[in-house]
C-alpha cells in the first residue's frame, strides 16, 4: 500500500503546481505527515524519474512548471486490483475492530477518484462479499495500529501480556518481526527481551501497548520464518514429526479437499478411506481439531498423541455417563 501513498503524494505536488499554489516541501511533508527528507525526495523522483520541468521560485519560495503543458504519466490500475481493495476490507473488515476496512475503504476511494470508476458500486462489493471466522479474536484498533507501526520502522514496543488458562499477567518488551492473520486472529511474531527468546503474542492479549524510541536490527529470517509455517497450527518451533490420522469413508470426501499444511500427504485406501500425514511440532491444537471429528477420525501415529486423544475422550465419557 506503500507505493499508492505515494502516487497520492505525485498528483498532490503535481496539481498544486497547475494551480500555482506554489509547493515546497515543507508543504508536502506537513500534508502528508512524512519528513522533510522524504518530501524533498518525491520531489526529485518526479523531477528526474518523471521529467518533470520543475523549477523553485525564489520570490514565491515553491515549484513551478517551466511548461505547463506537462502532465504526469497515465497510471493503470485493473478494474481487478481495485475490486481486490475493496474485497480485503469486506474479509478482514472485523479482525481488527474495523480498522483495515475502513483504511482500505478510504484508501480505495481516493484511488478511484485519481484513476476513475470502476464500474461496481462500493454498496455492491461490500454486500456481495464477506468472510466468516468461528472463534477469533479480534484485536482492538490501537494495539493493530501500535503493533504494526512497530513492525514496518523496526521500533520496540511493550505491553502487559495476559496468557491463558492461568491469567498470568507480564510485562513484555518485544522486538516485532512478523505479523501473522491467523484463522481470523492477529498474531505477532517477535524477539521478546523479557525471555530472551522467539515468540507468538496474540493482539487480543495485549493490553497497554506501548511504542518505545528504541530501534532494532532485524534478525535473518531463518531465525523466525519456520515459526510461521514448518508444522501443523499456531504452535511452531522444534522438530516436526510426522502425524498420521485414518479418515472413514464417510468423511474422507471433506478431507480431500482440504489443506491442513502444504506438505500433507493423502493415501487413498480401498474402501474409501484414506489417511492424511501432516508435520506437528504440538499437539495441543490438533488434538481440539481431531476430537471434532469424533468417530470418523483415529490416530495412527504417533503413540503420544493417540495417548493423549485417549484421555481426553475417557475423561469426556465421564462427563456425559449416566449415573
Amino acid at each position: 500500500m506503500g507505493d499508492h501513498l505515494t502516487l497520492e503524494r505525485y498528483y498532490w505536488f503535481h496539481n498544486q503546481i497547475k494551480e500555482d499554489c506554489f509547493p515546497n516541501a515543507s508543504n508536502l511533508a506537513k500534508r502528508f505527515e512524512i519528513s522533510s527528507r522524504t518530501a524533498q525526495r518525491t520531489i526529485e523522483f518526479m523531477r528526474d524519474r518523471f521529467r518533470a520541468p520543475m523549477e523553485y521560485d525564489q520570490v514565491k519560495r515553491g515549484y513551478r512548471y517551466t511548461d505547463h503543458s506537462f502532465c504526469l504519466p497515465t497510471f493503470q490500475v485493473a478494474q481487478e486490483e481495485l475490486v481486490s481493495i475493496l474485497l480485503a476490507r469486506n474479509l478482514l473488515s472485523e479482525s481488527a475492530e474495523g480498522l483495515i476496512s475502513e483504511t482500505i475503504q478510504s484508501f480505495g476511494q481516493k484511488l478511484m477518484a485519481v484513476m476513475g470508476e470502476i464500474g461496481y458500486p462500493p454498496d455492491k462489493l461490500r454486500k456481495a462479499f464477506s468472510a466468516v471466522w468461528n472463534g477469533h479474536s479480534p484485536a482492538p484498533a490501537l494495539t493493530f495500529q501500535i503493533v504494526t507501526e512497530a513492525l514496518l520502522n523496526n521500533r520496540v514496543m511493550t505491553c502487559r501480556y495476559i496468557s491463558p488458562p492461568e491469567y498470568v499477567e507480564t510485562e513484555r518488551k518485544i522486538a516485532p518481526h512478523h505479523l501473522q492473520h491467523y484463522m481470523g486472529s492477529w498474531v505477532l511474531i517477535g524477539w521478546c527481551l523479557l525471555r530472551d527468546d522467539w515468540r507468538k503474542f496474540y493482539l487480543s492479549r495485549m493490553a497497554e501497548p506501548l511504542l518505545t524510541k528504541e530501534n532494532f536490527d532485524s534478525r535473518p529470517g531463518e531465525e523466525w520464518e519456520p515459526l510461521i509455517h514448518s508444522s501443523f497450527g499456531i504452535f511452531q518451533g522444534g522438530t516436526p514429526i510426522p502425524v498420521i490420522l485414518h479418515f472413514n469413508a464417510f468423511r474422507a470426501p471433506w478431507i480431500r479437499e482440504q489443506i491442513w499444511h502444504p506438505d500433507q500427504k493423502i493415501e487413498e485406501l480401498e474402501e474409501g478411506s484414506l489417511r492424511l500425514t501432516i508435520p506437528v511440532t504440538d499437539f495441543r491444537e490438533l488434538k481440539m481439531k481431531i476430537l471434532q471429528f469424533g468417530s470418523d477420525v483415529e490416530v495412527i501415529e504417533p503413540e503420544a498423541l493417540r495417548e493423549e486423544v485417549t484421555n481426553e475422550i475417557e475423561k469426556m465419557g465421564k462427563i456425559y455417563q449416566n449415573e
